[in-house]
Order: structure tokens, then sequence, then C-alpha cells
């Protein structure tokens, strides 16, 4: 049996969380209510926009990375991405997380790239 979280659950939880903590969660995409993959767009002040998602560590665990930064000079990009990943995933959640280190709401380490 899976001991995973239900995604929607998880991206309450997470929303719910950051508005209590003095920051702001929204949803951007809405995915598959119970397995649906979450990716974390993070930001600080609407700046520093990087992406989040979880991947397979050596252990076997799922570990949140940052896979993606916007760049500053070509911001569109970033957002091109993401539409294109829901296109290719119809159960994706895309979340958005604005708070000073908002790597702290999913348990990731902040990305120094």
């Amino acid at each position: 049996m899976d001991d995973r979280l239900p995604a929607h659950l998880e991206v309450a939880g997470l929303i719910r969380r950051i508005g209590a903590e003095g920051g702001f969660g929204t949803v951007l995409a809405k995915g598959e209510r119970d397995a649906g993959t979450i990716l974390a767009v993070l930001v600080h002040n609407g700046r520093d926009v990087r992406l989040y998602e979880r991947m397979p560590a050596a252990d076997g665990s799922r570990q949140w990375q940052c896979s993606r930064r916007q760049d500053a000079e070509n911001p569109g990009e970033f957002q091109e991405y993401l539409e294109r990943r829901k296109r290719q995933d119809s159960d994706l959640w895309i979340i958005e997380l604005d708070a000073a280190n908002a790597e702290r709401f999913i348990g990731a380490t902040p990305d120094a790239g």
C-alpha cells in the first residue's frame, strides 16, 4: 500500500501552513485529487522564482529538488515550461508559495544556484 498523503490534502496543508506563517500560497493548476504529482513554484515577494519537484533519491525516497529557475532576461520561458508540463500530465498540481525561504515549507534545502 502507498503511504503517500493524497495530493489534495498535501496541497491544502502547504497553503494553510504558509498562510498561517505570513506568506501566501495558491493553486495554479489543479491535478488529480489523490495521486497527482505536485510542482511547487517558490518565490519571495514575486521575485527569485524557482521550481521544485520531487526527484528519486538513491535510498528510494523522493526528495524535493530545485529543477528550474526563472531567467530574469526571459521570464516567459518559465511559464511556458509550466504550461508544457501541464499539457503533458493532466494529473499535475502546480502550486505557488510566496515567502522568505519558502523551501522550509516543503522541507527542501534552498538551492544555491
